[in-house]
């Protein structure tokens, strides 16, 4: 077995609606189950020295849903936002919202702009949590701004370097792990860019379940892996 160095797991919580299906309950059960789910695992995360976390939690194509369930999400959000920075200070977690927050509430923009604020000194774990998020929006607008802040020049300029600085993860290293609960087995828009050599573990395991014990199977599974980079095994055991 490998050890592989681990500072970044990214999460697609799914499974929320599910989980409270099975239990007879309404969807917002299980979202509301779900968010609860995201204080244990950061602190677990944080226990086992990783330096970020990403979760997906509100892509660009959620505005589909229901609208009743959008109000539920929103409400829930503004609720996390409001209710962690204590719990986030104390545990020097440092909070960075990656997505395009001008469709929220101007409610949620400020608790927003307010919890990073509060917890910009945060040194030992930094939450990124996706919101009003598309990796295929956030590659267009990077090339997009970019393009405005060099206009004249030749395409031949811009490189992965470039795209990469002005993407919204710019300054944070790409996940070695993502993990997708809830039995699905696709990227689903995140961090399309990012994710081009990260190890993917997917478990049948619905968020709301998606415990210590769960996030240790996926560590486990990591550690397994041998991360090659376009490289032979043997260029690997040489080093």
């Amino acid at each position: 077995m490998t050890t592989n160095s681990l500072r970044h797991i990214a999460f697609i919580m799914d499974g929320n609606g599910r989980w409270a299906k099975n239990r007879l309950l309404p969807r917002v059960a299980g979202h509301v189950k779900g968010a609860a789910q995201v204080r244990s695992i950061v602190q677990a995360c944080a226990q086992r020295n990783i330096e970020h976390i990403t979760l997906y939690a509100f892509s660009t194509e959620n505005w589909a849903r229901p609208a009743d369930e959008v109000s539920a999400l929103m409400s829930l959000f503004l609720k996390y936002l409001k209710g962690e920075i204590v719990s986030l200070q104390r545990n020097g977690v440092r909070l960075k919202v990656l997505g395009d927050v001008s469709a929220f509430s101007k409610p949620i923009q400020e608790a927003i702009a307010l919890a990073e604020e509060q917890t910009a000194s945060g040194e030992r774990i930094q939450l990124n949590v996706a919101a009003n998020y598309g990796g295929r929006a956030e590659v267009v607008q990077a090339v997009q701004r970019w393009m405005r802040e060099h206009p004249q020049a030749p395409a031949e300029s811009f490189g992965a370097q470039e795209l990469e600085s002005h993407l919204l993860t710019h300054g944070i290293p790409a996940p070695d792990l993502l993990v997708r609960t809830g039995g699905e087995c696709r990227l689903s828009n995140f961090l399309l860019w990012q994710t081009a050599y990260t190890e993917l573990y997917f478990t049948d395991v619905l968020w709301p379940d998606f415990d210590e014990s769960a996030l240790d199977q996926a560590i486990a599974w990591y550690q397994g892996r041998e991360r090659r980079f376009g490289k032979t095994s043997e260029q690997i055991s040489a080093r």
